[in-house]
């Protein structure tokens, strides 16, 4: 029985997916969107929440703990300049994960884990940029 067993393994070692974890969310703080699979997203979601609320107190030691699990310090100063403000009137549930369908190679159910308020945002095309230097 797994009663109070929290968490999933991913089939790895637990410094395997300690360290699988920490770039996941150092990547998201990065990009503000992943696409991995749901079970990671599902694992790194509680970490990156953490990251954002200690980015909303904005202290010194905040700051150090949240280079105790970000491997970047540029991903740590877009924490703490442009994500945490962002959110400091939000109480919580900064992330989203949605459901893409499964991958084509091995079928593993893919998700997208986003931030909220960082929707896609279409890329203009060459086309009318080049009309608008052109004018």
């Amino acid at each position: 029985m797994r009663h109070l067993v929290k968490g999933r393994k991913l089939r790895r070692t637990t410094s395997h997916r300690k360290a699988l974890l920490r770039n996941l969310v150092t990547s998201f703080m990065e990009k503000e969107r992943l696409k991995t699979t749901l079970a990671k997203a599902k694992e790194a979601r509680p970490l990156a929440e953490k990251m954002i609320t200690l980015a909303k107190k904005n202290t010194l030691h905040t700051k150090r703990q949240a280079l105790r699990v970000l491997t970047k310090e540029t991903a740590v100063k877009k924490l703490f300049e442009v994500i945490g403000p962002r959110f400091s009137e939000r109480p919580g549930g900064y992330t989203r994960i949605v459901k893409l369908g499964p991958r084509m190679g091995d079928g593993a159910q893919m998700a997208l884990f986003e931030l909220i308020g960082s929707e896609y945002k279409k890329k203009e095309k060459k086309k009318k940029k080049e009309k608008e230097t052109k004018k």
